[in-house]
């Protein structure tokens, strides 16, 4: 995106980032076989009309493998891809490694765990990972650009399932 202004004119690159944790799931075993709850399903399709109404147009959507990821990325009847890297035992780095951030450009909506997701938007806020939680159901929406030489990421929206 170029921008123009009577002074200057900027180069901006954006990307922007998005982290959905899948709805919630019935307890049970085997752990990716768990599927939502009817109350997770509802979750799923008010982010899912948030996201619609509000986030970006025609993000690459990935999903971990679990039914659960699965269900929660199907909410917004648009194709995903399903990533074995966004398992459960997804690190930060794993997540980041699939999305290209900050350089890939567009917009690139993850559903997928705690602790991983949680991690990742430390991260992305301090320049730490910590041990911060992304409740079931709920969106963080980072975008990172470059204005001239310096880099900024920035926190757009945290939506819980329940306030959508």
């Amino acid at each position: 995106m170029v921008k123009v202004s009577a002074s200057r004119t900027t180069t901006e690159k954006r990307m922007d980032l998005l982290l959905w944790r899948h709805a919630e799931a019935a307890d049970g075993e085997p752990d990716h076989e768990r599927a939502l709850t009817a109350h997770g399903i509802e979750q799923a399709h008010r982010i899912a009309t948030w996201l619609g109404e509000h986030g970006p147009k025609y993000p690459r959507v990935l999903a971990s493998p679990t039914r659960r990821t699965r269900q929660t990325a199907s909410a917004l009847g648009a194709d995903f891809a399903v990533l074995p890297a966004l398992g459960p035992a997804a690190s930060a780095t794993d997540l980041l490694a699939a999305t290209g951030w900050p350089n890939a450009g567009g917009a690139v909506l993850i559903v997928g765990h705690q602790p991983s997701l949680g991690r990742l938007a430390a991260l992305l806020l301090s320049g730490k990972e910590a041990p911060w939680t992304v409740k079931k159901g709920a969106l963080w929406w980072f975008s990172h650009r470059m204005r001239g030489n310096q880099a900024q990421t920035i926190l757009r929206a945290v939506i819980g399932a329940e306030l959508s």
